[in-house]
Order: C-alpha cells, then structure tokens, then sequence
C-alpha cells in the first residue's frame, strides 16, 4: 500500500488545518521544498500536495513550489486545491505531477469531470470530501446537499483514476480514518481509492491495508506533530 505524506501549502508555508477551518492552522518551520526533501531522505515515492491558497482564489498560486519538488527529488506528487479548468490541469501535467485531483469543480459540474478524463487519461484523481454523507465543496465552506454515494454512481464511468476519500469531521483530529464509510466508498468505486483524514497512528495503517480496493493512506498532521516517526512509516510503504 501506497504512503502519501502530506504537504499542505499556505502563503509558501507548510501548514495543517482542523477540519479543513483556514482560522484553526498551525504553521510549521519547515518549508514545503524541504519537507519533501525530508520525505525523500526516508524513502517515500509519493507525495500529497494540497495549494490551500489555490483552494482559496480558484487559481493556481504554487506551480513553482510543485515544479521545484518534482524536479528535485523525483517523487511521484499529487497536486489539488482550486483546480477549476483544463488549463490548469495542463499547466500541471507540464510541471510533471503523476495525478491532478479535482474537488469542487468536479462536483459542481460533472461535464468538467468527465472532459479532463477524456482529454488527460489516468491523470485525473477525484477528491470526494464528506460531512455526515454528503459531499462538502469549496475548501469546505459548503455543503453541496449531495450524498456521496449517489454522485460516486453517476461518475463511475467517467474514467477517473484514482479516488481520495475524505472524511471532513476526522480530518486533522487524529482520530483515526473512518474505515466504515470508507469501504462502503472502495466498494462501489470503479478506481482503487486513498484513505484521507484523521490517520493517528501506525495501526490506522495497518487496518487500512485489509481493506478492498484501497490503493493508499494520506498522512499529514501525526507527522508533523511527531505521532508517527517517518522511520516506522516508512516501513509500511509498498
């Protein structure tokens, strides 16, 4: 199973966020190029980068931050936060990220999924974030009154290649993923599926690997706080 350490990008800073609440952050010394450097130096392959100043403005606001990880350290990055047209999923793909995750956009507008599907094959990744079952959109600020599960069965089809499943009310806490609506997620989906929010400890991960269709686990805050050594981490990704 795959290991996603995460970088979360806020005014060129490393930061984490509770719940996705941009008033609730913490700051950390580190700055993203050298976090990934880090990340390196112990091993990992891949990378979950989130431009939260793009979620933000609907624009792309880190490209030479993304540019510079991928050219350095030769990590397979997965970039989202405020990805709204194909331009600035190109711009993307050019600077040489493995996948672009799409969120609001795609949920908002469907027909926006299903072309950057068609036009960029196995690139796109779908970032589904939920709140008590429904979806939650725009650096999750709204709720988009639509259960996840029903619009998991409307773009099935679409070609997507890899999903992120976020579960809001975990998401920073550290209280572990929630496995339950999870897995009823990697049943239906057509894409293996990565387990996003609330991963406390090493025995989260290793719960995560009996689940089906699960291709891998983001890891973000319990690192930075020091919960989970990249030492033991590390040896959990395959």
């Amino acid at each position: 199973m795959k290991i996603f350490p995460a970088i979360d990008i806020k005014d060129k800073k490393c930061v984490r966020l509770v719940k996705g609440d941009f008033d609730n952050k913490t700051e950390y010394e580190m700055s993203p190029v050298e976090q990934a450097e880090k990340y390196k130096d112990h091993g990992f392959k891949n990378l979950h980068i989130v431009d939260l100043d793009g979620a933000l403005t609907g624009e792309i606001v880190n490209l030479d931050i993304i540019q510079d990880i991928v050219d350095k350290f030769d990590l397979k990055v997965e970039i989202g936060g405020g990805i709204r047209n194909l331009d600035s999923i190109q711009k993307y793909i050019n600077a040489g990220v493995e996948k672009v995750i799409l969120g609001s956009a795609a949920i908002k507008d469907k027909n926006f999924l299903k072309k950057a599907c068609e036009k960029f094959t196995n690139k796109i990744a779908l970032g589904l974030d939920a709140k008590d079952g429904y979806l939650s959109v725009s650096g999750w600020k709204e709720n988009s009154n639509q259960l996840t599960l029903d619009y998991l069965k409307e773009i099935n089809d679409y070609g997507v290649s890899r999903l992120i499943y976020t579960d809001i009310n975990r998401d920073g806490m550290k209280q572990s993923p929630n496995f339950d609506e999870t897995s009823k997620v990697s049943e239906i989906s057509n894409c293996p599926v990565i387990i996003s929010g609330g991963v406390s400890s090493i025995d989260d991960i290793k719960k995560a690997k009996s689940l089906k269709n699960i291709e891998g686990i983001i890891v973000g805050k319990a690192i930075y706080d020091g919960d989970i050594q990249l030492d033991e981490l590390a040896k959990e990704d395959a």
